[in-house]
């Protein structure tokens, strides 16, 4: 017989053991399950935070006894945010949108309230133009106008049986809203102590980091190695540096109004910088003015961050770049589902339809401006399918033997919290989207009773159905596909490569490159279906096209302002008419003979020799 010390002894082999086993488990290998096992504080510390203030949030609703608790947990989910900036411009937006949508609603069911077809057929056109506006705008106005087109639908589509009872049922899913957000809001600034510290270190943290990221980057392509790849790479980091700027800066402010101006000058003017670096490798003269004195005005402007200065009036205008094509696709397409989702109501006068449609709706909502919503709604159908797999655990086991709202709260905490880890880890963030927010609604929590058996399938294959039907709108109703849209991005390119050398043209340099860079970005981000070979020529083609049209932008600046050398002003305008007739292809022997004139008459280091040096360099000989 084994003594008690041999006893522990082989209890705590066995254990070191089976920690050593579990450490290397096949469910580990790849890092899988690492987020849930394992995760770091800043993703425990967001799913604990947004676990919490949705359960608060449920908890004050479920004690007002509103009637349908459930869309105040759904809204905090909604705005939640790794970052308070985040949040707060979310936040800010729905609140924004809600009203707009419960105004719609109470109009279009006043306007209709007996003649469903008028009414869905005018609820569809608006879902949809909301949809196309949000496409064509960006940031969180965008999420504004999706807000105010599902809340629209939540609002009309749960009045128009009941048409007296709109303006309350507008007024209660307005409630849940800002108590969602209130409650996010309260959670955020108790769990994000130091926040305008943290957010400026972190600004000024990414601002030297694309810095130095640039700066490496410049001295590659000065020394000839040139790597389309990386400077696709270089140009994402920067886009991303300047989408986060907005946020840092809600996060610091109102003590530092002008430090989001400084931040994106300073992304301009890296820009610049590696717009000159490839001229300067295509060309080996210097287009214009050297790439260090770009980067010392960037890191002028950073300095500018780091120490205000008092009275500082400088402004850096920037302009978002519109997608016209794409927004009209996504208001046909959610245009036509609305109306898809209602004949199917009415044929098959389904119990559920009224969920469906609103389903339908706020599904269209979250989806629709992602840049390929057909592969976003794969990953969200699969989510919802484990948020219907544990709504029902809920129903059926876990919400009969409960007594006290409290009890359900403690135990919802659970899924929430893993649900709020799998939103903090890239492979499973589309699953944890659907599953964080439909969970509560799929439960239904109610003070008057708890749903049945039948009502909880109903509302579950309604959900389900509604993503299912989306999904199959999103393939079917002008599908996006990527070969298109890489043969568009070409198009609009080598369209505004010719446009700006027209001398009434206002387009900036900086307003150039960063129109590219993020027009750029997204092609590479959105065409994962197009061959490699033809996405590395497209890109690189398109960065070619972004330095050409950065000198020939100085050219053309040169003639505006009056700078051209005597006897050349008509030579170089005519170059431009050939630049915008013609293209590069057709200018560039302009370009040299109009270059070899100049250094003839002794024209040496000006802006316009350089810029003509990099385009007549830029193409085969």
């Amino acid at each position: 017989m084994m003594g008690a010390g041999q006893g522990s002894a082989g209890r705590s082999a066995f254990s070191a053991g089976a920690a050593s086993w579990l450490a290397r488990g096949p469910w580990l290998r790849g890092d899988r399950l690492r987020w849930l096992l394992t995760p770091s504080f800043g993703d425990l510390a967001f799913a604990v935070r947004s676990s919490l203030a949705a359960a608060l949030s449920l908890l004050i609703a479920m004690w007002m006894e509103l009637d349908s608790p459930q869309w105040a947990p759904l809204t905090v989910w909604v705005v939640a945010q790794s970052s308070r900036g985040e949040s707060l411009s979310k936040a800010r937006w729905r609140v924004a949108g809600t009203v707009a949508g419960c105004c719609a609603a109470i109009a279009l069911v006043a306007a209709f309230p007996q003649a469903s077809g008028l009414f869905f057929v005018s609820l569809a056109l608006w879902i949809g133009l909301c949809c196309g506006f949000a496409t064509f705008f960006d940031g969180y106005r965008s999420y504004g106008l999706l807000v105010t087109s599902f809340t629209s639908t939540i609002v009309a589509t749960g009045a128009i049986i009941q048409p007296d009872e709109v303006f309350d049922v507008a007024m209660s899913r307005g409630t849940y809203i800002i108590l969602g957000i209130v409650c996010e809001a309260t959670l955020a600034m108790l769990f994000m102590p130091g926040l305008q510290e943290k957010a400026r270190a972190r600004l000024l943290g990414r601002l030297e980091a694309v810095c130095a990221a640039v700066s490496v980057g410049v001295t590659r392509l000065v020394e000839g190695r040139a790597d389309p790849e990386a400077d696709q790479r270089l140009l994402a980091e920067l886009m991303a540096a300047n989408g986060r700027i907005e946020f840092d800066v809600l996060e610091m402010a109102p003590q530092t109004p002008r430090i989001a101006d400084h931040a994106r000058a300073a992304i301009a003017d890296l820009l610049m910088m590696l717009a000159r670096a490839r001229g300067v490798a295509a060309s080996g003269r210097v287009p214009g003015s050297d790439p260090e004195r770009d980067y010392q005005a960037a890191r002028a402007h950073v300095r500018a961050c780091i120490v205000p200065v008092r009275g500082d009036r400088f402004r850096f205008r920037v302009r978002s770049q519109r997608h016209a094509v794409e927004s009209v696709q996504n208001g046909l397409r959610a245009c036509a589902g609305i109306i898809g989702a209602w004949l199917v109501w009415e044929v098959t006068a389904w119990p559920a339809g009224v969920t469906f449609v609103s389903m339908v709706s706020l599904v269209y909502g979250l989806l629709a401006t992602r840049e390929v919503p057909i592969m976003a709604s794969g990953a969200f159908f699969r989510g919802a399918v484990w948020c219907a797999v544990v709504a029902g655990i809920f129903a059926f086991l876990v919400i009969p033997a409960v007594t006290a709202p409290e009890c359900l709260v403690l135990a919802l905490l659970v899924p929430m919290t893993i649900g709020g880890l799998a939103a903090r880890n890239a492979a499973t963030t589309g699953y944890a989207f659907s599953f964080n927010m439909f969970l509560p609604v799929l439960i239904g929590p109610s003070n008057m009773g708890r749903f049945d058996e039948v009502s909880f399938l109903n509302g579950a294959s309604a959900f389900l159905a509604a993503v299912l039907f989306t999904r199959l709108t999103f393939g079917t109703v002008l599908p996006f596909r990527a070969d298109a849209h890489l043969r568009r991005t070409r198009a609009w390119t080598e369209k505004r490569l010719r446009a700006i050398a027209d001398l009434r043209s206002r387009v900036t340099a900086y307003r150039w490159l960063s129109d590219n860079a993020d027009s750029m970005v997204r092609t590479v981000r959105t065409s994962h279906a197009v061959p490699r070979a033809t996405l590395v020529t497209a890109m690189e083609r398109h960065l070619e096209a972004m330095t050409l049209g950065m000198l020939v932008i100085t050219v053309r600046q040169e003639v505006q302002a009056g700078r051209v050398p005597g006897g050349f002003e008509t030579r170089v305008r005519v170059f431009l008419r050939v630049w915008e007739r013609s293209g590069d292809t057709g200018a560039r022997p302009v370009a040299r003979a109009l270059l070899w004139g100049l250094e003839r008459r002794g024209v040496g280091d000006t802006a316009l020799v350089g810029a003509l040096a990099g385009i007549a360099g830029s193409g085969p000989g």
